[in-house]
């Protein structure tokens, strides 16, 4: 599956008050960088994921209901990537979107 252009509309429109954004396709989705920091993708399926590194803000997500990424590799194993998913109140509210996304990049430092 990937991404339609509608899609990328909304991931766009979504976080268009984040400074210098630009998006890059990848692997059927897509990053979403501010300056040359990603901050953020958006899957083929269409999910908004922030970046989140263990520690407080990926508990900040966990708590507003964010899901890991998580996968299964070849040989079966569980494995998690560091994004989660933006809960939906925040899909519906570009404000309060970009907010929680300043919160992500100064996580990361």
């Amino acid at each position: 599956m990937s991404l339609t252009q509608a899609d990328m509309a909304f991931a766009r429109e979504l976080f268009e008050n984040i400074p210098d954004l630009t998006t890059r396709r990848m692997f059927g989705g897509m990053g979403i960088y501010c300056g040359s920091q990603i901050f953020a993708l958006q899957l083929s399926d269409g999910r908004v994921m922030l970046k989140a590194a263990k520690g407080p803000f990926a508990d900040r997500m966990k708590a507003l209901g964010g899901e890991e990424w998580t996968y299964t590799r070849k040989n079966g194993a569980a494995a998690s990537m560091p994004y989660w998913t933006l809960p939906d109140a925040y899909l519906d509210d570009p404000e309060e979107a970009c907010a929680l996304a300043r919160e992500a990049m100064a996580a990361l430092g």
